[in-house]
């Protein structure tokens, strides 16, 4: 791997499974259980992302198959019953779609689904044709990086760009994505700056820095 997978179009599925509008309730759920996923994009056309059906969104049928709503809960939850009375994905699904590019940060795509609380999230174009999805496993490959290329990117990124002329060779170590600094540099000043960038290296799990400024900087 050269350089971290910095963006969503670089871990995300590109062979993602989709329903029709018209797709009916069993064969969300089968297509659900034969797929082993929480969710499902629902797509028109010729691909545009219009909704997401997702294990949410069937459960009220569930919930609601054998009991009659009082009141209260009648108000408090119009959409959930709604649901539970759903046939098809277009009746099921949540729109419009949570959606993220190709090109946005694996943070972005972390926050997004962090503030929703949702597992997985449609890639889409400028045009909201589906690309694929990308999910919380799929954020969390980049801490399988080996650890030899998490060093060569900070020494590449971060140590030659920042500590031109060091008092000595700054030593980098990489353990279990636990990234060890020692030397002597030039600015201590930067040596924040320097803990910074590295931690935000994809796969770093954490920076331990011994690095301190040289007498003469």
């Amino acid at each position: 791997m050269t350089g971290s997978p910095h963006h969503v179009d670089d871990v995300m599925t590109h062979s993602v499974v989709a329903v029709g509008r018209a797709a009916p309730f069993k064969d969300i759920v089968r297509l659900m259980e034969q797929w082993q996923v929480s969710a499902l994009p629902v797509l028109e056309g010729e691909g545009r992302v219009v909704g997401v059906v997702s294990e949410a969104d069937l459960l009220p049928k569930e919930e609601f198959r054998d009991t009659d709503p009082d009141r209260y809960t009648q108000r408090q939850r119009l959409s959930d019953l709604a649901k539970a009375g759903a046939m098809t994905a277009e009746e099921l699904m949540s729109a419009p779609a949570v959606t993220v590019r190709p090109g946005s940060t694996l943070a972005q795509a972390a926050r997004i689904m962090a503030r929703l609380g949702i597992k997985r999230l449609p890639v889409v174009d400028g045009e909201g044709m589906l690309e694929g999805v990308v999910s919380r496993a799929d954020l969390l490959k980049v801490f399988l990086r080996p650890d030899n290329d998490i060093a060569d990117e900070v020494r590449r990124d971060v140590v030659d760009i920042l500590f031109q002329a060091p008092a000595e060779p700054v030593h980098i170590m990489v353990t279990e994505g636990v990234v060890t600094l020692t030397g002597k540099v030039p600015d201590a000043a930067l040596i924040p700056v320097a803990v910074r960038l590295a931690r935000a290296v994809e796969g770093v799990v954490d920076v331990d820095c011994h690095l301190s400024g040289s007498e003469m900087g």
